[in-house]
């Protein structure tokens, strides 16, 4: 079980990228409506409505999930962070050795909570001093121990395909890789 939490203002590339990668993937993947307790529609940046699978006022804190996936875009990334929600499940993925995955300005979440010392991480230009404690790279995707940081839209792709090996393997990956005709590298 994946939840990918969306929050109003979230970036629809980012989110949406790797909800469909994992579902063609065939990955028990859930999408979370945060802030939003009258229904389960999250706003996009862009002004795109997702109508999420559930709402977080439904979600059951007993039930086992191996990753949770925070999308970047402003204000969603700060409205994840202020999130009641989502620090519970930031905290029971860190106590329970699970996955975090962010991307963009999200994985500033992590560096506040010091989830971020000692390893390598990116996210969007301009975010870098929130990442306390990390090595920031410029790659596009980092994989250090049970976090995943991508840099931005431009990079969700290469995001997706990240998670789908950490939770499919190599096999999985390049099937979806090829299948969408993406060569990594390739330019426009």
């Amino acid at each position: 079980m994946v939840y990918l939490f969306l929050a109003e203002g979230f970036e629809e590339v980012e989110a949406l990228t790797p909800l469909d990668f994992l579902r063609r993937a065939g990955v028990d993947v859930t999408t979370v409506c945060v802030g939003n307790s009258s229904n389960k529609i999250a706003t996009g940046s862009h002004k795109i409505p997702v109508v999420c699978d559930i709402n977080e006022m439904d979600l059951d804190n007993t039930v086992p999930f191996d990753m949770i996936i925070l999308p970047g875009g402003l204000p969603g990334a700060d409205n994840l962070n202020a999130s009641k929600t989502v620090n519970h499940f930031i905290e029971r993925a860190v106590n329970e050795d699970k996955y975090i995955c962010a991307i963009c300005a999200a994985p500033y979440i992590l560096g506040e909570r010091g989830l971020l010392k000692g390893k390598e991480a990116c996210c969007y230009p301009g975010f870098e001093d929130k990442l306390i404690g990390a090595t920031v790279s410029q790659k596009g995707v980092v994989r250090d121990g049970k976090i995943i940081t991508s840099r931005a839209m431009g990079k969700a792709t290469d995001f997706a395909l990240e998670i789908i090996d950490v939770l499919c393997g190599n096999e999985m990956k390049e099937k979806l890789r090829t299948s969408v005709l993406y060569n990594k590298g390739d330019l426009l």
